[in-house]
């Protein structure tokens, strides 16, 4: 199969990146490229990026969210994941897509890897899940993607993915959570996954020729990157509306919010509880309204009402945190 090459850890120059091979390659045979990212998570086109992401965790850690153009679940990203890519033209759906997806389940299990494919849109090694994949479809093109997780951090992975217990449900499509397995398990003869992706390139590439971008294609796939993909509005405003529900005690007493979120902004917000205050929290409910869902947008404007007066005591960084499921 003839390939490309993408060297670039960057999240969303690589979302970029396989939107431009899907709509603007011109190829009539399938191509493929093997490519990685550094910690990421990245997210189907319809989820959203507060019910399925420790948002906080992310912060902490210096993880990247990114979001895709394809559906399906929230992954978790390191340099010990390689990520496949596979696009060609659609001659007949119903036999290109389970052609390529088979492709890769193939080309592991000539490597060594006991690999079959699942009833969703994974690929399994013992009942575990070691890959999974996406499709999208534009015009005559179809694409599919998927992960190949090596030697990923469990620990990390699980913990990036975990959704903070106070937000009870979100409107969108929810990750599906599998048991998961490393592939290096099974691969004693690849110590490293450039040895793994050495092995994996040869083989899918066979005696075909490398596919080379011109400077300008690369330039758009970079401005595409820039102009949409790194953006807040694409990353979170793109997130579907979603509905919170959370509760903290402070020293003026308990604390609950119920809000809702559209387009990454607060739509709705009430509190209530059992907390001291000289004013009603209505000052604070009607000035966050419409209020971008990030924290540097909430201090922003929390600065204009007195926090303390409606809870006692209580700081605007101190709420803004509770607002987050900090």
């Amino acid at each position: 199969m003839k390939y490309l090459q993408n060297s670039s850890t960057d999240p969303h120059y690589n979302m970029a990146f396989d939107e431009f091979c899907l709509e603007h390659l011109k190829a009539d045979e399938p191509v493929f490229y093997l490519w990685q990212n550094r910690p990421s998570v990245i997210i189907g086109l319809n989820q959203s990026a507060y019910a399925e992401v420790n948002l906080p965790y992310l912060q902490e850690k210096g993880i990247v969210l990114a979001r895709r153009v394809t559906g399906g679940g929230a992954v978790y990203h390191d340099l010990q994941n390689l990520n496949y890519t596979i696009t060609g033209r659609i001659r007949d759906l119903e036999t290109d897509y389970p052609a390529y997806v088979e492709t890769m389940a193939r080309a592991l299990r000539s490597l060594g890897v006991p690999a079959e494919l699942s009833g969703r849109n994974d690929i399994l090694v013992d009942g575990r899940k070691c890959s999974g994949y996406a499709k999208r479809m534009s015009k005559d093109r179809l694409m599919i993607h998927g992960t190949l997780m090596y030697d990923v951090d469990i620990d990390t992975l699980t913990k990036a993915l975990a959704v903070p217990g106070s937000k009870l449900s979100a409107a969108g499509i929810s990750s599906v959570r599998s048991r998961v397995a490393n592939l290096k398990e099974y691969l004693p003869q690849f110590p490293t996954i450039q040895a793994f992706q050495d092995a994996l390139q040869a083989l899918l590439a066979g005696d075909d020729e490398e596919i080379r971008l011109t400077e300008d294609q690369l330039a758009q796939i970079e401005a595409d990157a820039a102009g949409k993909f790194r953006t807040w509005e694409w990353n979170y405003g793109h997130s579907p509306a979603a509905s919170f529900q959370i509760r903290q005690k402070f020293p003026c007493g308990t604390v609950e919010a119920a809000f809702s979120l559209r387009n990454g902004c607060i739509d709705r917000l009430r509190f209530s509880g059992d907390f001291l205050g000289n004013l009603p929290p209505d000052t604070i409910e009607s000035a966050l309204q419409d209020c971008r869902y990030t924290r540097e947008d909430i201090l922003s404007v929390l600065q204009a009402v007195k926090v303390d007066e409606c809870f006692d005591a209580l700081t605007r960084e101190e709420l803004t945190d509770f607002l987050l499921g900090g």
